[in-house]
């Protein structure tokens, strides 16, 4: 018990020597908001938020492995510093570009394209087809796509392969073929998904071109079955 009052005693001393030394009290209170952000990101549900907290924590971290010093505590967060600040700048832009490709959905595929493949394909060449698995989605860069399924076709800039990334058996309802030669980009599922979840406005975003791609979809079969109620019966 004696032993336990004594180092209880000497941490209280060495604390209070801390509080009266300004360079120990600075490094105390930047653990201490440090640690407080660390706890408060655990909490934190989006990806932004929880960056620039991991940023604010790194600075708290670095300004006491100085004043106290611990270089080893400097040296961790330096590196991780610049890794945050990079991860928010590229989420920001991201989240900026997505709610500027409301009013011009055709910018989404040249924003996207850090995260993204390119391929050619020659004119007739498939890209997909009926059931195949939907590992990946697609934008069209240049030339022409057609969908004989749905019996459209697609010009730079149109986004398609989306609709399956959403269907439960994760499978193909229409082919896809290049009528000319084009340049096709396209990103992959784990992608896809680390983008819906750092930056929620992508996913909404895309989940708006389907519901406008699904509408348009709808729209042309009632006026093909509109057309052809309309047509007077072939003569005998």
């Amino acid at each position: 018990m004696g032993d336990a009052l004594d180092w209880l005693a000497r941490q209280t001393a060495l604390l209070v020597a801390s509080l009266a030394d300004p360079v120990q009290l600075v490094a105390l209170v930047s653990a201490a908001l440090a640690g407080a952000l660390v706890i408060i990101s655990a909490f934190v549900k989006t990806m932004i938020p929880l960056r620039w907290l991991a940023v604010a924590s790194n600075v708290g971290f670095i300004v006491y492995g100085l004043a106290h010093p611990a270089p080893l505590m400097v040296v961790l967060h330096a590196v991780l510093l610049p890794a945050n600040l990079w991860r928010v700048g590229q989420m920001v832009r991201l989240t900026r570009r997505v709610n500027a490709s409301v009013a011009d959905a055709q910018q989404l595929e040249i924003w996207l394209r850090p995260y993204m493949r390119a391929k050619s394909y020659r004119a007739g060449q498939r890209v997909f087809g009926v059931g195949d698995e939907a590992d990946r989605l697609y934008f069209v860069v240049t030339g022409t796509v057609e969908l004989p399924e749905v019996g459209s076709r697609l010009q730079a800039g149109q986004m398609f392969g989306e609709i399956a990334f959403f269907a439960p058996d994760r499978r193909r309802s229409s082919s896809a073929r290049c009528v000319t030669a084009c340049q096709l980009m396209s990103i992959d599922e784990d992608t896809f998904r680390q983008l819906v979840y750092q930056n929620p406005d992508f996913g909404l975003e895309v989940v708006r071109q389907i519901a406008g791609r699904l509408s348009a979809d709808v729209m042309r079969l009632s006026h093909k079955t509109a057309g052809q109620e309309g047509t007077p019966p072939a003569s005998p």
